[in-house]
């Protein structure tokens, strides 16, 4: 029966996915913006797994907030907390609901709508021309599936990505077919073999690799700091280190209706260490550049899966006992 009803449920999902794609594009904007704040207040209010986990990791960027030094030792205004969470969850269905409506959004409404900060957006494009491959590591904030239309639109000409195999197999799928008539590569996470090696070759031929690094999906991630706590993130500086592609940290954010978007400076290999050395230095540093972004905009930290070390299922940190897992393995 249990067996039974997952099914049910998996086929449900499927077939919503699927008439996200077909009717929400064809539904008035604001009428379709009104539905999604609508269900993303009733997530919050109902306050169920997701939604707690998600206050669960922004106490901590709330007390890094307002003490650096020492979060810990801070405590956390319950009404801040809950003010937050709701705008988190408002900009998370707005994800959702661009996502749905990305194929018809025309691409010189991408381009325009794009604010970048800093200088470092030419730099991505200098590395490319060059040859250099170059990999564009950032966290779950704001609407990435756009930024990734915006880097085809402005000349990448396409890019690589890995994707988490979803349930049902017809969401994943369909997720597919979408990145892919945005201009994605997309590499299965799991299911097809590692996609390490085939990053890894993108790279070495000066491509373009764009991951979303802020939570480790393999098990198989790096242990960092991370708002005062010890979190394990995506290792996506192996690959830096194993083909000396630029490692580029990114973050992007909703600015009004429009988007915007932080290339932060490139994040160098040292020039001493071993192998597994090196690749902890630069994570630690990639958490940083998050820990900086994920500040600056909380209210577009979609974040509703655990991170945290102290969270995390025991037996997922040592599935072999008591041998901890090896701090540095291949994404």
């Amino acid at each position: 029966m249990a067996i039974l009803s997952r099914q049910l449920s998996e086929r449900l999902t499927g077939v919503a996915y699927q008439l996200g794609w077909k009717v929400i594009c064809r539904v008035p904007e604001s009428v379709a913006r009104w539905v999604f704040t609508e269900v993303a207040d009733i997530a919050w209010r109902r306050q169920g797994p997701g939604v707690q986990v998600l206050e669960a990791n922004l106490v901590r960027v709330l007390r890094y907030r307002q003490n650096q030094a020492s979060p810990q030792d801070t405590a956390v205004d319950g009404k801040d907390l809950r003010t937050l969470s709701r705008a988190v969850l408002r900009s998370y269905a707005r994800y959702w609901l661009e996502v749905f409506r990305l194929p018809v959004i025309p691409v010189d409404r991408i381009v325009s709508g794009m604010h970048f900060y800093g200088p470092n957006e030419a730099t991505i494009f200098r590395h490319l021309k060059a040859g250099r491959g170059v990999i564009v590591a950032l966290p779950h904030m704001g609407n990435f599936e756009q930024a990734g239309a915006w880097v085809i639109a402005e000349g990448a000409g396409k890019f690589t990505t890995v994707a988490e195999r979803l349930k049902p197999e017809s969401v994943f799928e369909s997720f597919v077919r979408f990145r892919q008539t945005l201009g994605f590569e997309v590499l299965p996470l799991t299911g097809g073999g590692s996609p390490f090696g085939t990053l890894a070759q993108r790279l070495r031929a000066g491509g373009l690799i764009c991951l979303v690094s802020d939570r480790d999906l393999k098990e198989s991630g790096i242990e960092v700091e991370f708002f005062g706590e010890k979190a394990r993130i995506a290792a996506v500086a192996a690959l830096a280190v194993h083909t000396g592609a630029a490692l580029m940290p990114t973050a992007t954010w909703f600015e009004g209706d429009d988007w915007a978007a932080t290339i932060y400076d490139e994040i160098p290999v040292p020039e001493t260490g071993t192998r597994a050395e090196k690749i902890a230095v630069m994570s630690q540093q990639l958490a940083h550049r998050f820990e900086q972004a994920i500040s600056e905009h909380p209210q577009d930290w979609h974040m509703l899966q655990r991170v945290f070390t102290a969270d995390l299922d025991p037996a997922r940190l040592h599935p072999g006992g008591d041998r901890p897992p090896e701090r540095v393995t291949q994404p």
